[in-house]
C-alpha cells in the first residue's frame, strides 16, 4: 500500500471512529474493531469520508443501543431508589401548591379594596389537594402501584382540563408545562419497580421530616403574608407597601424575613436531597433536570412569543419548531443525564480498580 493510500484509509478509518462513539462503551469494547473492518474493507479506493447513508445508519443504529442500555440499566436498585425518593418529592411539592393555590382563593387579602372577596376553591382544586396528597400517604405506605396510578390520573386530568386551552390561551397553556412536566416526572418515577416502603428505607427519618417541612412551611409562609398584607386605605383608596415576586409587606426588613423563611424552607429540602448515598443522588438530578430544562427553554426562547402575545391582544400559535423544541427539550436533557451518570459511575469504577490493584502491589 503506497503512503498516500494509506493516509487516506487512516483519514477514513477515524472519521468512521467518530460515527462509533455514538454506540455505548460496552458494545465498542466488544464490537469496535469487527465493524470497523467490515466498513473500511466495503469503502471504495481513495474514499476519504463515509457515505451519507452509512453514516445515518451508524448512528440511527448505535443511538438505539444507548437508549436499549439506557432503559435496561433504570432497573438498577439505585434509579429505583432514586424513583421512590423523586416521586414522593414530586408529591409533596404539589400538594403544596395545590394547597397554596386553595388557600389564595378560601383567605381575605386585606391589601384590596373590601368589596373584593375570594371566589372560593372549587372542585378542581379540591381535587388537585387531595389528589396529590393520596400520592404522597400511598407511596410512602408502600402501596406503590396504587400511588402511580392516582399520579398518573393527575397527569391526565391536566391534559384534559388544561390541553384543550392551547388554541385560545396558549400562553396560560405554556406557562402550566414545567408543573405538567414535574407531575410526569414524578409519576414516571413512581412507576419504576421498588420494593414497599423503599422511601422510607432510603431517606431516613430526618431526611422524610425535612422534605415534608419543608413545602409545608413554604405554604404556611405564603398563606401568613397573604393575611397580613397592609390593609387597604378606605379613606383614599391606597396601600402603601413593599413587594417581591408575589410577597408584600409593610416593610422591607418583614420581606427579608419571608425570604429567609422561604429560603431555610428549600434549604432543608436541598440538604436532605445533598446527603443521599452519591448514586441515588446523581440520579435524583437526572431526573428533575428536564423540568429546569424546560422552565429554562421557556423563559428564554418563548419569552419574545410570550410577549408578543400579551401586546397584539390575541393568541399567537406556536409554530412546529417551537413545539419540538418544548418536547425535545426536556428528553434530550433526561438522556444526557443518563448518560453522563453512567460515563461518571464506570469511571469511578475503573478507578477503584486501579487504587485496589495499586493497593495489592506486583505479584511475583
Amino acid at each position: 500500500m503506497s503512503e498516500r493510500s494509506e493516509r487516506t484509509e487512516n483519514r477514513l478509518e477515524r472519521r468512521y471512529r467518530r460515527l462509533l462513539a455514538v454506540y455505548p462503551w460496552e458494545h465498542r469494547r466488544a464490537y469496535e474493531e469487527e465493524m470497523l473492518a467490515v466498513l473500511l474493507a466495503g469503502a471504495r479506493p481513495g474514499q476519504t469520508r463515509p457515505d451519507g447513508g452509512d453514516a445515518v445508519n451508524l448512528i440511527a443504529a448505535g443511538l438505539r443501543a444507548r437508549v436499549r442500555v439506557g432503559v435496561r440499566g433504570l432497573t438498577e436498585p439505585a434509579w429505583a431508589d432514586a424513583g421512590a425518593v423523586t416521586g414522593v418529592l414530586v408529591a409533596l411539592v404539589l400538594c403544596a401548591a395545590a394547597g397554596s393555590s386553595l388557600l389564595d382563593q378560601v383567605l381575605r387579602d386585606p391589601s384590596l379594596p373590601p368589596p373584593v372577596q375570594p371566589v372560593g376553591p372549587d372542585l378542581v382544586d379540591w381535587l388537585r389537594l387531595v389528589g396529590w396528597a393520596a400520592v404522597t400517604v400511598t407511596a410512602l405506605a408502600g402501596l406503590r402501584w396504587v400511588s402511580a396510578g392516582l399520579a398518573w390520573a393527575g397527569v391526565a386530568g391536566w391534559v384534559a382540563l388544561v390541553a384543550p386551552g392551547v388554541v385560545d390561551q396558549p400562553t396560560y397553556v405554556i406557562d402550566t408545562l414545567p408543573q405538567f412536566a414535574f407531575a410526569v416526572v414524578g409519576a414516571a418515577a413512581l412507576t419504576l419497580p421498588a420494593s414497599p416502603r423503599r422511601t422510607t428505607a432510603v431517606l431516613g427519618a430526618w431526611r422524610l421530616a425535612a422534605m415534608v417541612a419543608g413545602p409545608a412551611v413554604a405554604v404556611a409562609l405564603l398563606a401568613l403574608n397573604r393575611i397580613t398584607r397592609p390593609p387597604f386605605d378606605r379613606t383614599d383608596g391606597t396601600v402603601t407597601y413593599r413587594s417581591f415576586h408575589g410577597l408584600e409587606a409593610a416593610s422591607e426588613s418583614a420581606i427579608w424575613l419571608y425570604l429567609a423563611g422561604l429560603a431555610g424552607a428549600a434549604l432543608a429540602v436541598l440538604v436532605g436531597l445533598a446527603t443521599l448515598a452519591p448514586p441515588v443522588r446523581r440520579r435524583v438530578v437526572v431526573l428533575l433536570a428536564p423540568v429546569g430544562a424546560l422552565a429554562l427553554a421557556i423563559d428564554t426562547a418563548l419569552a419574545g412569543w410570550a410577549a408578543s402575545t400579551v401586546h397584539m391582544g390575541h393568541a399567537i400559535p406556536l409554530v412546529p419548531a417551537q413545539w419540538a423544541m418544548l418536547v425535545l427539550v426536556p428528553l434530550v436533557t433526561f438522556l444526557a443525564g443518563v448518560m453522563l451518570v453512567r460515563r461518571r459511575e464506570e469511571t469511578l469504577r475503573m478507578v477503584a480498580l486501579g487504587r485496589a490493584a495499586d493497593r495489592q502491589g506486583p505479584t511475583a
